[in-house]
């Protein structure tokens, strides 16, 4: 966060963990709430080259991304058109507004379908949230986009998955979120027991170094 923008309910989201992991990935979090601090071109240009760098399967880079910012108005106004209308009341104040796409196949002429792709973008989005973190900014993924909508305002040809919104930009303050989104902001992060996730020698089988895994 940038010294300007200190909201404390973010601020109070840091992960609890069992073991210690890097402070990019404790304190990264999903605020709905943004403030209107504008994020620099060459803030935006780091997020694109962390995606550019990600790991992919044959290193067929398979992520597309359509990408606004509140810079130019009207790109950014035509992207909200493809977020549905829940979100778009919170997501409309995002400095940086973006549409995750896949390329369903490989790119070499004749080869099947890529199912890496979708797995692949994910994890260049995965690149962009690591390098936000780094930078102060929030980012909150979305589900709740329209997908036909976006392929028709955007003429996106087949061939390609439509899969995620993502907002970017600096933290803004909870409280000025509508009830109930306000109140979910400040419930406490919680998530799976480790015993729940990870496995030895066959499916459901606890890991032991998990045996005795307690949440924080």
């Amino acid at each position: 966060m940038t010294d300007t923008q200190t909201p404390s309910t973010y601020a109070s989201k840091a992960a609890v963990t069992r073991a210690p992991i890097h402070d990019l990935l404790a304190t990264r979090w999903s605020s709905r709430a943004f403030s209107d601090e504008p994020v620099s071109p060459d803030a935006v240009l780091s997020l694109m080259e962390a995606a550019r760098w990600s790991p992919s399967s044959n290193n067929e880079q398979p992520w597309r991304f359509i990408l606004a910012t509140r810079d130019d108005a009207d790109a950014h106004a035509k992207l909200v058109q493809g977020i549905n209308a829940g979100n778009q009341r919170w997501a409309t104040k995002a400095w940086i507004l973006m549409i995750g796409i896949a390329r369903d196949h490989f790119d070499v002429d004749g080869q099947p379908a890529n199912r890496f792709a979708q797995y692949d973008t994910g994890q260049a989005v995965q690149s962009i949230i690591v390098q936000a973190t780094a930078l102060g900014l929030n980012v909150r993924q979305m589900g709740g986009i329209l997908p036909d909508r976006i392929r028709e305002l955007y003429a996106v040809p087949d061939g390609y998955t439509i899969m995620a919104g993502i907002a970017i930009g600096y933290p803004g303050d909870s409280d000025s979120l509508a009830s109930p989104m306000n109140e979910r902001e400040h419930l406490p992060r919680t998530r799976r027991a480790l015993s729940d996730l990870f496995f030895e020698n066959s499916f459901g089988q606890v890991h032991p170094l998990t045996a005795s895994d307690e949440l924080p």
